[in-house]
């Protein structure tokens, strides 16, 4: 059976200078209200080498804290859609966030990084908004790139957080 499912609130401060959007929570995400939840998903531990902070290791709320105390916030592309199972495949009649008008309440931002080629095709409704825009591979285990591979594209985020 397919259901709609919603994404979460953004996570941002007025301080926040780079915004990492996700496409749609998973499964694991959506049954934890957590973001980046599913346990092979390697957010946590891509973020933690980026931040220089031992993000896994803490509780939830901790985790959401530390991010944004380095000037990093999250959010999805997706508002609700249709989707069986957790697969950025079988997304299906997809609402989208309002990413410009988030984007407009940040006046720190200086970059936005999609988490994924899923989230990266929100680059279109971006273009022009005054920010640097980057794809980085995806977090999720759909994706088999060694760690190693996806840290290194990752490591170019550590320019904009403090």
């Amino acid at each position: 059976m397919t259901i709609r499912k919603s994404s979460f609130p953004p996570v941002v401060a007025q301080d926040t200078r780079l915004l990492i959007l996700g496409s749609l929570p998973g499964e694991a995400s959506l049954q934890a209200g957590q973001y980046y939840a599913h346990p092979r998903n390697q957010f946590w531990r891509l973020m933690s080498a980026v931040t220089g902070s031992e993000l896994p290791a803490l509780d939830y709320p901790q985790r959401l804290a530390a991010l944004q105390a380095h000037g990093v916030g999250l959010w999805d592309v997706v508002a609700d859609a249709q989707r069986r199972g957790s697969l950025d495949a079988d997304i299906r009649e997809a609402r989208y966030n309002p990413l410009q008008e988030l984007l407009a309440s940040l006046p720190a931002l200086r970059a936005v990084a999609f988490n994924g080629k899923t989230a990266g095709k929100a680059q279109v409704q971006l273009a022009g908004c005054g920010v640097e825009l980057l794809v980085l591979p995806s977090s999720s285990p759909a994706l088999t790139l060694a760690f190693d591979k996806k840290l290194e594209e990752w490591r170019q985020l550590v320019r904009y957080i403090s």
